[in-house]
C-alpha cells in the first residue's frame, strides 16, 4: 500500500507532500490540474526510464519519493537482493539531474532503475485502458494465492530455503567447472608454498642478516680504525689521555694559586676517566672482533636466497615473510575452495 508520496522540482511543482489513508482514495480535478503529474512521478519511482524533461525549468534537479506498507515475502526478495528490510515501510527515491543522469535508492541503498522497477511489482499494478499488467505474472498470482491462505510467514521461509540452495548449488556447479584451472593454479602455489617453506624466512631476520653480514665484510677495516682510535685516546706518543693529563697537572697548579678553579679540575678530571673507559672499551671490541669466513660464507648464502625469492615474487626482501603467510592462506582456501565432497554435502543439505 502507497503510505506517502514526495515530489520536488518534478516538471511543474515546487514541492509536494501526500500522505495516504488505507482504503479507496480518488484523485480528482480539471485536465490539466496535475492529476497525470502525480502518476508519472509514481512511475519515476518506480523504475521507469527517465530524462531531463521532467527537471523544474531552472532547478538542478528532481526528486521523487515514494513510501509503502511493507509485506513479507517483499522483505524477503529485499533480503536476497541485498537492500535492508529493518522496518515496516519501504521507501523508493528516484533522482534525475538537469542532464538527466538518474540514481535510484531502495531504503537508502544505491539501486538500479531495474531494481526499482522489480520491486514495484510487489507494490504496484498501474493500470491504462484495456491493461492488466500484474495478472499474468507468476509471481504477483503467486503472492496473492499465498495472501489468501494466509500462508505470508511460509512463503518467506521457503523463498529464503531456496534462494540458500541456489546459492550452494551455485558454488557447487562453479566448483566442478573451475577443478581443472583451480587444480592448476593450486600446484602453483603449492610449489611456491615449498620453496619458501625450505627457506623459512622469519620476521625481521632480513635486517639481522644484514647487520651481520655487513660487520663480517668489513672486520678489516673495523680492526683498523679500532686501532686508529684507541691510538689517538692513549697511543705510546701524543695521545688525548696523554695531553689531557698534562692539562689536569697545569690546572692543579694554578688551582692551588686561585681555589675559584677547582671545578674546572674537576671537569678534567670526568674527561680523563671518561676517555679512559672509551680506550678500554675499543680495546674490548677489537679482541670481540675477528673474521670468520665460515659464517660470512654462510651469509651470503643465506641472502641470495632471500633476494632470489624476493626478485621472484617481485617483492621487497624484508616483505618474503608477510608474502610466504599470504601464499599459504591463499593455498588453504583453494583447497576448500575446490573440496567438492563439502559443497555436494552443503547442496544437498540446503536442498533438504
Amino acid at each position: 500500500m502507497l503510505l506517502h508520496l514526495h515530489l520536488r522540482d518534478f516538471v511543474i511543482v515546487p514541492e509536494l507532500d501526500i500522505d495516504l489513508a488505507g482504503g479507496f482514495t480518488v484523485l480528482t480535478g480539471e485536465t490539466g490540474a496535475g492529476k497525470s503529474i502525480l502518476i508519472d512521478a509514481l512511475k519515476l519511482a518506480l523504475g521507469e526510464r527517465a530524462d531531463s524533461s521532467v527537471v523544474r525549468a531552472g532547478a538542478q534537479r528532481a526528486e521523487i519519493s515514494a513510501e509503502f506498507s511493507l509485506s513479507p515475502p517483499l522483505a524477503a526478495w529485499l533480503d536476497e537482493q541485498g537492500f535492508a528490510a529493518e522496518a515496516d515501510t519501504l521507501l523508493l527515491r528516484r533522482v534525475i539531474d538537469a542532464q538527466g543522469k538518474s540514481r535510484g535508492f531502495l531504503n537508502g541503498s544505491p539501486a538500479t532503475a531495474a531494481q526499482l522497477k522489480a520491486a514495484g511489482e510487489w507494490l504496484v499494478d498501474i493500470h491504462g485502458q484495456h491493461a492488466y499488467q500484474g495478472l499474468v505474472r507468476r509471481e504477483v498470482v503467486t503472492h496473492l494465492l499465498d495472501g489468501y491462505a494466509g500462508a505470508q510467514d511460509e512463503a518467506r521461509a521457503v523463498a529464503l530455503a531456496w534462494a540458500q540452495w541456489r546459492d550452494a548449488d551455485a558454488a557447487l556447479q562453479q566448483a566442478r567447472g573451475d577443478v581443472g584451472a583451480l587444480a592448476e593454479e593450486r600446484e602453483r602455489l603449492q610449489w611456491q608454498c615449498e620453496e619458501l617453506d625450505r627457506l623459512r624466512p622469519a620476521e625481521g631476520e632480513w635486517a639481522t642478516l644484514e647487520s651481520e653480514h655487513k660487520r663480517l665484510a668489513h672486520v678489516s677495516s673495523l680492526l683498523e680504525d679500532f686501532a686508529l682510535a684507541q691510538g689517538a685516546l692513549d697511543g705510546e706518543d701524543v695521545s688525548a689521555l696523554s695531553l689531557l693529563a698534562q692539562a689536569q697537572q697545569a690546572l692543579e697548579r694554578a688551582a692551588q694559586v686561585d681555589a675559584g678553579l677547582q671545578p674546572l679540575v674537576q671537569q678534567i678530571d670526568a674527561a680523563q676517566t671518561s676517555l679512559s673507559d672509551l680506550s678500554h672499551e675499543l680495546r674490548r671490541l677489537a679482541e670481540r672482533t675477528e673474521a670468520d669466513p665460515q659464517r660470512l660464507a654462510e651469509l651470503d648464502a643465506r641472502l641470495s636466497g632471500w633476494m632470489n625469492l624476493a626478485r621472484k615474487h617481485r617483492v621487497a626482501a624484508a616483505d618474503l615473510p608477510q608474502t610466504h603467510h599470504a601464499l599459504r592462506d591463499k593455498l588453504q582456501q583453494l583447497d576448500r575452495s575446490i573440496d567438492l565432497p563439502a559443497l555436494e554435502s552443503a547442496e544437498q543439505a540446503a536442498q533438504a
